[in-house]
């Protein structure tokens, strides 16, 4: 029997194309978010040779507005009415597909969402064989650290029935030290975030060994003190003295919204319900990862516990966030942080545009460029 072939790796935009055309609809194009999530970049169509749209803006854009929405934006135009639906890989949405009907009823909006679900999965799963969507998602280019950070990271949103969660780190295309992994096995959700000591490369291979470890433990099946005992050892053995990552382990029941978790001189996350921020939530600290040996007696891992209701909201973040600012300028500050995530979270924005929003703050309070990394987690438990 023979193999079926795979389709061209660059071909989505075409395959795309021509189910528009079957559907009615044309003047495809594939748009997909930059890796700071500010613009929307045009795919190129390798067998239509035509010169691309302009590159869209997130923050004011007909395109902007059904990415962020994750809804529909229509309008009418001569031709006809152009459409825009979001791009959606699993649950993480990467851009924007845009088409033009003769008429926008309820029936033909409804296909050209299923032409943007088709195109994200197209493209989730040629992404695996070719570099040209990673390269098309890039303003400029990835420093190394950056390269190998964004391999190391699982899909930036999750969303199902009882959990969602949503991250983002930045400097986009300069992050080196910063990092969070995830799995939802079952009824247990998993989550780590991490922030590596130095910058660069070197940051960049303490946090891969950090969620190397990690995942490793996760996936054996072991107790959250035995992981975190385990990772703080592993840094230990490193080779290089104060080699150390900050870090935190949690882990959520989603049939009753019971949270447990450690911290590994990390800043505490923050607790968001009712459309607000009512509190830190606590955890005696261990020294950071790496660093126990210099502390043995503190080395021992407090496993807190956190009783969630439906609806309620963690948020994990690193201490790039809060201390971010301009020279000479106050820092972004814990202050500033709960009122911004309270406000988003009021406004019953989805995880992943309440992350996207709080971390451009971030990025707009400091005007010269984050000196450090600065990552946000969202995670939302839904209810059992």
């Amino acid at each position: 029997m023979r193999a079926m072939r795979m389709a061209d790796p660059a071909s989505v935009p075409d395959v795309v194309a021509k189910a528009a055309r079957e559907a009615g609809a044309f003047d495809v194009v594939l748009y997909l978010v930059d890796f700071g999530q500010t613009t929307l970049e045009p795919v190129p169509d390798a067998s239509v040779h035509v010169e691309l749209p302009v590159t869209e803006a997130v923050a004011a854009s007909m395109a902007g507005r059904a990415f962020v929405d994750q809804h529909p934006a229509t309008t009418d135009r001569s031709e006809g009415t152009r459409v825009w639906v979001p791009i959606v890989e699993g649950s993480d949405r990467t851009g924007v597909l845009a088409v033009t009907v003769p008429a926008a009823t309820d029936e033909t909006v409804r296909v050209c969402e299923e032409l943007g679900l088709l195109a994200g999965y197209m493209i989730a799963t040629q992404s695996r064989v070719t570099d040209l969507y990673n390269l098309n998602r890039r303003r400029r280019a990835l420093s190394l650290a950056a390269t190998m950070q964004w391999d190391l990271l699982p899909p930036l949103v999750l969303k199902t029935g009882r959990i969602s969660v949503a991250g983002l780190v930045e400097p986009a295309y300069d992050v080196g030290g910063d990092s969070f992994d995830y799995a939802l096995n079952g009824s247990v959700f998993n989550i780590a975030i991490a922030d590596a000591m130095g910058h660069g490369v070197e940051s960049a291979l303490i946090a891969a060994l950090t969620i190397g470890s990690y995942r490793h433990d996760r996936r054996e099946g072991l107790a959250l003190d035995v992981t975190h005992k385990n990772l703080d050892a592993a840094l230990s053995e490193h080779g290089r003295e104060f080699v150390f990552a900050t870090g935190q382990l949690a882990q959520i029941d989603v049939d009753t919204g019971a949270m447990t978790w450690t911290n590994a001189g990390h800043p505490l996350p923050l607790l968001i319900r009712g459309g607000r921020v009512v509190r830190e939530v606590e955890c005696r600290a261990t020294p950071p990862w790496g660093l126990g040996s210099i502390a043995p007696a503190k080395r021992e891992p407090n496993i807190a516990t956190e009783a969630l209701e439906p609806g309620d909201s963690v948020l994990f973040y690193t201490d790039g966030v809060i201390e971010a600012h301009a020279p000479g300028g106050e820092q972004f500050g814990v202050e500033r942080l709960m009122d911004l995530a309270g406000q988003h979270a009021s406004d019953q924005l989805e995880p992943e545009e309440i992350v996207r929003r709080l971390v451009r703050s971030v990025v707009d309070h400091q005007d010269a460029g984050l000196a450090d990394d600065a990552t946000a987690v969202l995670v939302e438990w839904k209810g059992p």
